[in-house]
């Protein structure tokens, strides 16, 4: 339950004084979280969203001159006396506006405003009396005017009109006077809330109690105040980080908690594989080794990140991690976010296997019938030692006999809170986890979406491996590029060219793929093939197949093959429209090329002229090939929400702190968090419950559901 002192702050946003049905409809479109279902459906707006919609500007109305001084096109605030009121009559089939005359000393100004409330407006401004009003000055048809005022008030007493005011993101129809009425509601229910931090740690920074920061939020005086830097956002970002960090660190101790084994085995299995691989392993993936192995030997639940750039090895390590699981009498499973990816890794790890006489067997949705029986039967009779599938073979009802350790494949597509519900399924008692991902993940990102995990890294490439050449071209070159592909195709280079990502349309990419792929057929006949993401899994295969096999020279491809596709003889990647695609995406589709003896090239087509942020993407991408160091790029140019290529659901939204700007507080907020559950490792005394309060706050409560489940 939450704390009854925090209740008025998740009460809905109609409970407000002067929220109707109709501003309570627009702050649900503006504010609402979207709760879980088919469509992500929308909840109701709540007092403590107004609080954390923070704004983006400031409008300064300190400018008051006579009408005669006052600028066009300006905001200003003048002081004036109601001369006229003229109700707009019917013209054309329509209304006009209502008009009223107001004037000083120097000047007359109408005030304009359409579908008005003839009544409302009389009171608001009555004739032969003076107000203070403010807006944006305009001229029409040589006369002066200010369409719908953004504020009217007495000139003595009454509320008055702020001399600096916040600006607000809004959505159609609800304007910044309404929201800001709102948002001064939820501040006054705003409680006061004994100190969670360090007072230590409060008073070297100089910063505000919580409620005190919230306020100051809200009421900006200069522009410096939207600055990370700024006192309040820094408080607030940092009790934002300390929610995650604890949440993410409640999480860690209730798995590592949970009933783990003790896998190890001497080694037979892996040797085999080992000595028939056609390269020695890396010296990244022989440390990777020793720290899966030391986790899995110790009787505690392994959680372990391996985290691998692209073209690392990191299936070889998943195999022999798996080996050690299978050779001390344990089954392993495999899962991978997609289908075309489960079966690379099926076609794989069932090759280098082979020397170990490992039983691997691949289940998908496409496995039925009696076939599908057979493999779920010789799964509980213990007749397969690896299973590899995608994630939707652990939401049947599937019933391994002795599952010893799990490995997830590109995690990052997946959070916490899917890793949580995969372990409470009890993949077997206490299977071990192992999350491999491809996309190499900036430290600060790490530590928000995966403190709950232990870090292996792969920095090192197969010895061998030549860097891929990469080079940017205008796409009024294109004729040029496809000459070229021409040539490399007639000397029996291999090339994959994916198409632009239009957008979020699925439509839209697969026919901006259609069209690029008949016109290089036309060029270069039936060598080509295409295949995207409205194919049949079947279909996919087919081309893939193909392709791999040498019958078709060029695959045109929308984003589809970014992560697992693996043809060795494939040379030269050609990504049209690259201004379009985020680094993280452009270095796994790099990385698809540069796995064979021949020297890889990479083509980024572009289209002119090129905005500032996408000339620095494609310059990082000209400059290195390290992932680990484009992750970084990314996490600069983007900010923490978008890295990884288009948000991912996995990552945390962070409503006040902002990565990489704040990270410092981040690695502060970790340590405290640490410390705090060394101290109290149930939130339990007087500290402790302040410490849930701030959970409640930011809605990490999954944290306190475990602590008591404990």
């Amino acid at each position: 339950m939450r704390p009854a002192r925090l209740n008025s702050l998740f009460t809905p946003v109609r409970t407000l004084k002067g929220v109707g049905p109709r501003i309570e409809g627009l702050l649900d479109k503006l504010l609402a979280p979207k709760v879980p279902g088919p469509k992500g459906v929308s909840g109701h707006a709540r007092l403590i969203d107004l609080l954390w919609h923070v704004p983006v500007g400031l409008v300064d109305r300190m400018h008051a001159p006579s009408i005669a001084e006052s600028p066009l096109g300006q905001i200003v605030t003048l002081t004036v006396r109601v001369a006229e009121h003229r109700p707009g009559g019917p013209r054309k089939g329509r209304r006009a506006p209502y008009r009223i005359l107001v004037e000083d000393e120097t000047s007359t100004i109408d005030l304009v405003y359409f579908k008005a409330d003839q009544r409302y407006l009389e009171r608001l401004l009555p004739l032969d009396e003076s107000r203070v009003i403010s807006g944006r000055l305009e001229s029409y048809d040589g006369r002066l005017q200010m369409t719908h005022p953004d504020h009217v008030a007495p000139v003595e007493g009454g509320a008055g009109i702020p001399e600096i005011e916040p600006v607000y993101p809004l959505t159609a129809g609800l304007s910044n006077t309404s929201l800001r009425k709102a948002i001064d509601g939820a501040l006054k229910a705003l409680p006061d809330l004994p100190e969670w931090t360090d007072a230590a740690f409060v008073a070297k920074n100089e910063w505000s109690s919580f409620s005190d920061s919230v306020k100051d939020l809200h009421t900006p005086r200069s522009e410096d105040d939207f600055l990370p830097t700024n006192p309040a956002r820094e408080r607030l970002a940092y009790d934002e980080l300390l929610a995650n960090q604890l949440a993410l660190a409640v999480l860690r101790q209730s798995l590592k908690r949970r009933a783990g084994r003790s896998i190890a085995a001497p080694g037979r299995l892996r040797k085999a594989i080992v000595d028939a691989l056609p390269f020695a392993l890396t010296g990244a993936q022989a440390r990777s080794l020793r720290e899966i192995d030391a986790d899995m030997a110790d009787p505690l639940h392994m959680l372990r990140l391996l985290q691998g750039d692209v073209g690392s090895g990191k299936t070889i390590v998943a195999l022999l991690a798996m080996a050690t699981a299978v050779e001390a009498g344990h089954q392993a499973a495999l899962m991978a976010p997609t289908e075309l990816l489960a079966r690379q890794h099926y076609e794989t790890i069932s090759r280098f296997a082979a020397p170990a006489s490992l039983r691997v067997r691949l289940l998908t949705g496409r496995e039925r019938g009696k076939e599908r029986l057979a493999i779920l039967e010789a799964l509980k009779a213990h007749e397969i030692d690896i299973l590899i599938g995608t994630h939707a073979l652990f939401q049947e009802a599937i019933a391994f006999q002795d599952l010893g350790l799990t490995v997830i494949d590109e995690q990052h597509r997946f959070g916490v809170h899917q890793r949580l519900a995969l372990q409470a399924k009890g993949l077997g008692a206490g299977a071990e986890l192992l999350v491999m991902t491809a996309t190499p993940i900036p430290r600060t990102l790490l530590l928000t979406s995966y403190g709950d995990l232990d870090v292996s890294r792969l920095d090192e490439k197969p010895p061998g491996r030549k860097p891929v050449l990469t080079r940017t071209v205008s796409l009024e070159r294109l004729d040029e590029v496809v000459d070229g592909i021409d040539r490399a195709v007639e000397g029996g280079a291999q090339v994959y060219w994916v198409c632009p990502l239009v957008g979020e349309s699925e439509v839209l990419d697969l026919a901006a793929a259609e069209e690029r792929y008949a016109h290089l057929r036309e060029r270069l006949g039936g060598q080509v093939g295409l295949v995207h993401g409205q194919l049949t899994g079947k279909e996919k295969d087919t081309v893939m197949a193909q392709f791999a096999a040498g019958d078709l020279a060029v695959l045109v491809s929308t984003t589809v093959i970014e992560v697992g596709v693996d043809v060795p003889n494939a040379s030269v990647m050609v990504i049209e429209h690259a201004e379009r695609f985020g680094l993280a995406q452009l270095h796994q589709l790099r990385g698809r090329v540069g796995r064979g003896a021949a020297q890889s090239s990479c083509l980024l087509l572009y289209k002119q002229p090129l905005g500032e942020l996408a000339r620095e993407r494609l310059n990082v991408m000209r400059s290195t090939e390290d992932g680990f160091v484009i992750a970084e790029e990314d996490l600069r140019l983007r900010g923490g929400g978008e890295v990884l290529g288009t948000r991912q659901s996995g990552l945390p939204a962070f409503r006040i702190a902002q990565l990489p700007d704040h990270q410092d507080l981040l690695a502060a907020a970790r340590d405290e968090a640490r410390l705090c559950l060394s101290r109290m490792p149930r939130l339990e005394g007087e500290h402790g419950e302040r410490l849930r309060l701030l959970l409640y706050l930011f809605e990490r409560d999954d944290a306190v559901k475990l602590m008591r489940a404990g």
